[in-house]
């Protein structure tokens, strides 16, 4: 592997799959593609992307394999329905980058062990959104084998900024809960600042100028204001994923004892079934208001 850079496969193509096999082609990865929607392939195809239409054939030569899926369950269906794990070369490694909770990834990894114990199984989910991913600036949560390290490191230098890496299978998946814990807190922070700014006759500029460099304000929330004043909820984190990774967190914690976080997620689910699961999560500020 030395001498040479590792073939890639990305499996799934939505907003960050989609980024990431960019971000890889970019740095000139030999990078082959699928997803369950072929059309969502267009436009890396000119990037010099190779399009499957099937998971075996765009996994059996790969040195790498990236799935970034909605769910487990999509994940399994990849992995076991669809083929994948059959096909994979020995010596692969398979870096499962989708937020599938602590359950989730023990039993994928429990699948890889007992079906394919020759390929190395990495769960390394990432932190990050849509355009973090378009400029190969994700934060990696990875755990697993050592030996994939090698292997794996040029793609994760091509698809993120910074590669953390946390211990066996599954600390990465448990980063990752913590991470998207304190994302909901912040969003929910930012979206009831602003529509409580909203009824008392504030408007977003004149928030976004008070609070600007001071303590309370991370980047992260200084550009979710910059879209908010725009009326932009188009998603960069779109809020029914983001309450998925919340009912992940709530899985592994006392929903009783995590009084604010259960509430949090009662909230969301209203504004989901409201019909807002597709816009940024951010768009629970404008559900808000009168």
């Amino acid at each position: 592997m030395a001498d040479r850079r590792p073939k890639l496969a990305v499996l799934g193509l939505g907003t960050m799959g989609r980024a990431m096999a960019a971000s890889a082609l970019r740095q000139g990865l030999p990078t082959i593609v699928w997803n369950r929607n072929p059309e969502a392939a267009r436009g890396l195809v000119e990037q010099g992307a190779q399009v499957e239409t099937s998971v075996a054939d765009a996994v059996r030569g790969a040195d790498v394999v990236i799935t970034m899926v909605t769910d487990a369950a999509a994940v399994g269906s990849i992995a076991v329905d669809l083929g994948m794990l059959q096909a994979l070369p020995t010596g692969a490694v398979w870096a499962q980058m989708s937020t599938i909770g602590v359950d989730g990834t023990a039993t994928i990894d429990s699948i890889v062990e007992s079906r394919r114990p020759d390929v190395l199984f990495l769960d390394a989910p990432v932190s990050g959104s849509k355009v973090p991913a378009e400029e190969g600036r994700l934060t990696i949560f990875a755990s697993g084998s050592e030996r994939a390290r090698p292997v794996v490191d040029p793609v994760f230098e091509a698809v993120g900024q910074r590669t953390v890496w946390l211990g066996p299978v599954g600390m990465g998946t448990r980063m990752k809960l913590v991470n998207n814990t304190l994302l909901a807190f912040s969003a929910e922070g930012v979206a009831n600042a602003l529509a409580l700014a909203r009824r008392l006759g504030l408007d977003v500029r004149s928030v976004a100028d008070t609070v600007a460099g001071g303590p309370l304000v991370s980047p992260w929330m200084s550009g979710k204001l910059a879209r908010m004043e725009e009326g932009d909820y188009s998603p960069e984190f779109p809020l029914d994923l983001a309450l998925k990774d919340v009912r992940l967190a709530l899985a592994e914690a006392d929903p009783q004892r995590f009084a604010v976080l259960s509430s949090l997620a009662r909230e969301w689910a209203m504004v989901v079934e409201a019909g807002f699961g597709g816009q940024d999560v951010t768009v629970v500020s404008r559900t808000l208001e009168p």
